[in-house]
């Protein structure tokens, strides 16, 4: 009798210990009015590379450094959310989805678009990558957000309408107003703020405002931003990753460990925190985390769970939600919500932890993107122009590589050194291809024979290396009866004159323009840095030693129309006349204590016994502000002459990196910080040498075995061009190095100085300072680093002094009339942030191995105070969009007959206005013109130029018709007149704003296109 009954019961527990009873968890609660509604938002952070490469970390390979496979990922996803109709989840990488997307099955692809059609799977920010918000131009902002936007319409018609940049270490005022509000967004979501601006924000319920980044637009293109009360993890102890260490929630009754009442209690007073933090009965949970939902069950497992037990409890209610629908919620409660303008950098995430130093790190990977950004551009042009081949070579593998290097571990030199060489190496690829594309479009141009647009030959050749001298159809002999053709194209909308600067073997040549005109030409001798890095960089970049360094810089000035293109020849002089249209520049032996160098209206002054830097002086004619007139108290008219004269030293320094000290925080790829003592400066006395021409100046300046310097002042420009070659930089004695420029002028900036946001709008700084908190000062020189792509200028009652830059940087005024950039940085330990490397580039030759050297340009100018925005927007476009150049050999009569010389895309003698540019002109695989055109002056900024503009499309595409034009958001994904926007109530408003200026509809019958201040629009055309 005993033995059955333990039978019996045996029997009895072992099936209820195996099967505690199949539960029907209740998951389908939307928002519950009157209680406190937790938004569950499951979510995975997948890096376009960081510590694996982008293809790594989609097929899950190199897994000893972290295992992270986003195929996984979406297959996984895809399946759990079949499993429940109640189930959501987000994603925002689209370089990964479309890998991911047309590997699937047609069945797969159908099921995955009725989940996106229910809202289930969503997809938010939408772009090719999560860029980077410090180290990126709006161009490439806007180009990889369309990237991914147009993929998304294509496979989806659906269009985003969340940003997600929930891991950028700070956030841009153009990411608020252009990447958010013009591309149709609701709301933008991130993590990283100040830490000291965090814990202000929580103690005020200031973490979601409504965020102005444009004091041009205003409410016109606010957008409602959610900054997390903590990171984009879920509240401590509700990771459910398959490794992670958070306690599941166990509900069997028969099973040990039943914690349902703990669980849920846990999760009550999780949200009751948050909650105390947040404005309305409404918070978010980012239930998610880097390379998360892998094995996608056992997160929505437990969400099921949570959200059935902790709506049956009934303190708060818990639903499966997106961020569009969250604020949808916030948004129905109509509550006021605090002002915020600006933008939210630096970012530091605790004491002593400035996240400025990424601003700067791996300069050469910096203007790699740069250079390639504004060829990109160029090359889409052409690509148009001579109409896009649907075979052979084209722009996409350069718009694809160029998408990826936005990616905020990419362009911003935070990622482990095989990946950063993964992403030069795309970048590389696209650059070649897309040099093959602009060979050909060239050809088809400029020939006169139609046949040769359908041809896949082309003669042109390009030099990327060029600025190291390495340039091999202009170093060759040219043949006997031939010329050098030199082919320039300029992409920019407005006439340009500049200076093509080429290396040479020969000194007795002949420079011709289109119409055989003789043209002057000025030689300079190579350098000895220049053939150094040419020798070493060379073999590196191409395996192969080049040949003997050429001789000589050959410089002449050209001409060339707008969206259009000019030739020039160079030929052996003929007879006994040497060098007879060049200038052989001559060395200056100086006689006085000063040295005065510039053909032009620009000079600047050297002293003759320490080779620095004194003074600038710029005497012009040309328009003038009245404000600025007034100021000066002149009875000139508009156009008049004035000058500027101010002293200004410059110099090299370096700061010595901390190894970590007493808190454990060394300076590293993402964060500056200094060893606390002063910059060291590199010399104080630098031997100089000074070349003169008739059409360029140059100082060459020794500042140390590892810095050299030439300043080059051209006629007719009214800026200093400064060409720095920085490294190796030396760490024989254990000291990592943050090189800096310093200028140092004699003004009074009451610690004022202004920087750009992405490349278009200048920002207010005022160091030590912070506009939405008291700042408490623990870091005073990366505390006031701030980010540059464009420039940094400051201001005093008299004059304005402004830099330029060709690449992201980082950059303050420290000290009043002080502007310093920092150019290179090479250091000795890890930051601790997870990158796991010190930033320590070195670049190897067979066996041979040193620390990388850093070749740029900055640009300095000096102008009336409110006179530079003139200068400032309109060479920062020649900075960005330089003369692209292409070379072949012919008769010169030869290629005549056979070649326009000369040509533009617009009427003869139309141009735009010098407020206007050509941010996008694109043929897209559907056949339509993608046109963007930007206002380059914020309002305010310029008298003459912060006024309303003109595009006359027709005579912007000479000898096409268009036939059908539609403006659209700034991402092609819907058109403008069918943006909504949500309209939020903000704290102290009381209506009486001025409504900016923008430019009407476009009129079908006459096809112009106005632009107000700051404006960009954009269109498909139909021809």
């Amino acid at each position: 009798m005993g033995s059955a009954f333990l039978c019996i019961f045996l029997v009895i527990c072992s099936y209820v210990t195996v099967n505690g009873g199949y539960i029907k968890y209740n998951t389908g609660a939307g928002v519950v009015e009157g209680k406190l509604n937790v938004h569950l938002v499951p979510h995975s952070h997948d890096d376009v590379g960081w510590l694996k490469t982008i293809d790594q970390y989609f097929v899950g390979s190199n897994n000893s450094i972290q295992g992270a496979c986003v195929e996984n990922v979406l297959d996984s996803v895809v399946v759990s959310l079949l499993r429940n109709p109640d189930r959501k989840f987000v994603f925002a990488e689209m370089a990964f989805f479309t890998r991911w997307w047309y590997e699937q099955s047609e069945e797969i692809q159908e099921t995955v678009q009725k989940l996106v059609d229910a809202g289930r799977l969503e997809f938010v920010n939408g772009g090719w990558c999560m860029h980077d918000e410090a180290a990126t131009h709006y161009i490439d902002m806007i180009d990889q957000t369309t990237l991914g936007h147009r993929l998304i319409k294509k496979e989806f018609n659906k269009a985003p309408r969340a940003g997600w940049q929930i891991d950028p270490f700070g956030h841009s005022a153009v990411q608020a107003y252009l990447l958010g509000a013009e591309l149709g967004f609701d709301s933008v979501h991130f993590a990283r703020i100040d830490y000291q601006d965090r814990a202000k924000r929580k103690e005020d319920k200031t973490l979601e405002v409504i965020w102005r980044g444009s004091k041009t637009f205003g409410s016109t293109s606010q957008i409602f931003t959610n900054a997390f009360p903590v990171h984009y993890s879920p509240p401590n102890g509700f990771g459910f990753e398959v490794d992670d260490f958070s306690i599941p929630v166990q509900d069997n009754p028969y099973l040990f460990d039943y914690n349902v009442e703990q669980r849920v209690n846990d999760f009550v007073d999780a949200a009751i925190v948050q909650a105390n933090v947040t404005r309305t009965n409404h918070i978010m949970w980012t239930m998610g985390d880097d390379f998360q939902y892998q094995y996608a069950e056992t997160w929505f497992k437990q969400l099921d769970k949570l959200v059935h037990y902790v709506n049956k409890d009934g303190r708060v209610n818990a639903l499966y939600s997106t961020p569009s629908m969250y604020v949808d919620a916030k948004h129905a409660t109509n509550e006021e919500w605090p002002l915020k303008a600006h933008d939210y950098f630096p970012y530091a995430d605790r004491i002593n932890a400035y996240w400025t130093g990424y601003f700067t790190s791996r300069p050469a990977l910096k203007r790699y993107v740069r250079l390639l950004s504004g060829y990109y551009l160029a090359a889409r042009q052409l690509e148009f122009l001579a109409g896009r081949s649907l075979s052979g070579p084209n722009t996409f593998s350069l718009g694809d590589a160029l998408g990826i290097a936005q990616h905020h571990d990419a362009v911003s030199g935070t990622a482990k050194q095989h990946t950063t060489d993964d992403y030069a190496k795309r970048l590389a690829i696209g650059a070649s291809e897309t040099e093959a594309t602009i060979n050909l479009a060239l050809s088809c141009t400029s020939s006169k024979n139609s046949g040769q647009c359908a041809t896949s030959k082309s003669p042109f050749s390009q030099c990327q290396l060029l600025n190291i001298s390495f340039c091999p159809p202009t170093e060759e002999d040219i043949p006997e009866g031939k010329s050098l053709v030199v082919v320039a194209y300029n992409p920019l909308g407005w006439k340009r004159t500049d200076f093509v600067r080429i290396p040479v073997n020969d000194d007795n040549l002949v420079v011709q323009d289109s119409t055989g005109n003789t043209i002057e030409a000025q030689y300079m001798k190579l350098d000895n840095v220049t053939v150094n890095l040419r020798n070493f960089y060379t073999k590196a970049y191409l395996g192969k030693s080049p040949e003997n360094a050429p001789k000589f810089w050959l410089l002449f000035q050209v001409s060339v129309p707008p969206l259009g293109w000019n030739t020039y020849f160079i030929s052996k002089a003929s007879g006994k006349a040497k060098s007879r249209s060049g200038y052989i520049t001559v060395m200056d032996s100086p006689q006085n204590d000063s040295i005065e160098v510039g053909p032009g209206s620009l000079k600047m002054s050297f002293s003759s016994t320490t080779g620095q830097l004194q003074r600038m002086f710029n005497s012009k004619m040309g328009y003038v502000m009245k404000t600025v007139l007034a100021k000066l108290e002149s009875t000139f008219n508009d156009f008049a002459f004035y000058q500027v004269d101010l002293p200004v030293q410059q110099s090299y320094l370096w700061y010595g990196s901390s190894d970590g000290g007493l808190d454990s925080q060394p300076s590293g790829a993402y964060i500056f910080r200094p060893n606390g003592a002063p910059p060291t400066v590199v010399s104080r006395s630098v031997p100089l040498e000074v070349m003169r021409g008739p059409q360029v100046d140059e100082v060459h300046q020794q500042f140390s075995p590892w810095i050299y310097q030439v300043t080059r002042l051209y006629k007719d420009k009214d800026h200093a061009e400064v060409e720095f070659t920085i490294g190796p930089i030396p760490v024989d004695d254990g000291v990592g190095k943050e090189v800096i420029t310093r200028m140092t002028a004699n003004m009074v900036t009451d610690k004022v100085f202004y920087t750009d946001s992405n490349g278009r709008d200048f920002l207010k700084r005022v160091r030590d300072y912070r506009e939405d908190w008291n700042l408490s000062v623990n870091q005073p020189e990366a505390g006031n680093y701030y980010p540059i792509n464009l420039g940094i200028f400051t201001t005093d009652k008299k004059s304005e002094f402004s830099v330029l830059v060709d690449r992201a940087t980082g950059g303050s005024s420290i000290k009043d009339g002080q502007v310093e950039l920092m150019l290179h940085r090479r250091l000795l330990f890890d930051d601790i942030r997870g990158v796991g490397e010190p930033l320590d580039e070195t670049t190897c030759v067979e066996n041979t191995c040193e620390g990388l050297t850093v070749r740029g340009n900055y640009y300095m100018s000096v102008n009336l105070v409110g006179d530079g925005a003139q200068w400032r927007r309109t060479t920062g476009q020649e900075i960005y969009s330089p003369l692209l150049l292409a070379f072949t050999h012919e008769k010169m009569e030869t290629w005549t007959a056979s070649h326009l010389t000369k040509g533009t895309a617009m009427e003869s003698n139309y141009s735009l206005p010098l407020n206007v540019a050509v941010v996008t002109l694109q043929e897209l695989d559907d056949g339509d013109t993608l046109l963007r055109l930007a206002h380059l002056y914020e309002a305010g900024e310029d008298a003459k130029y912060s006024t309303l503009a003109k595009v006359e499309l027709q005579k912007m595409f000479r000898g096409k018709k268009i036939k059908e034009i539609v403006e659209t958001n700034l991402s092609t994904n819907q058109e403008k007149s069918e943006m909504k926007r949500l309209n939020w109530k903000v704290e102290g408003e009381n209506g009486d704003e001025t409504a900016p200026l923008r430019g009407g509809p476009v009129d079908n019958s006459t096809l112009v296109v106005e632009l107000g201040p700051m404006e960009i629009r954009t269109f498909l055309l139909k021809f």
